[in-house]
């Protein structure tokens, strides 16, 4: 699955390394960097009902893998 580096905004297949969905470790670094430095945040708190429409999902652990959707 051909994702974009969210740092470097390379294409690839980065899933398949061990940084995925980041292309390198150096990425993924510079990424960490900017949530310490607040740059990257979370805008508000997570209530229940931002969760509401997968309430109806199945559990499983094909929800960890989006290049193999299974649905009821």
């Amino acid at each position: 699955m051909k994702v974009k580096c969210p740092t470097c905004q390379l294409v690839g297949d980065w899933f398949s390394s061990g940084f995925g969905p980041f292309c390198s470790r150096r990425c993924k670094l510079v990424d960490l960097g900017k949530w310490f430095n607040e740059e990257n945040k979370i805008s508000e708190p997570l209530r229940p009902d931002h969760f509401a429409e997968y309430e109806g999902l199945p559990p499983g652990d094909y929800l960890d893998r989006p290049e193999m959707p299974e649905r009821m």
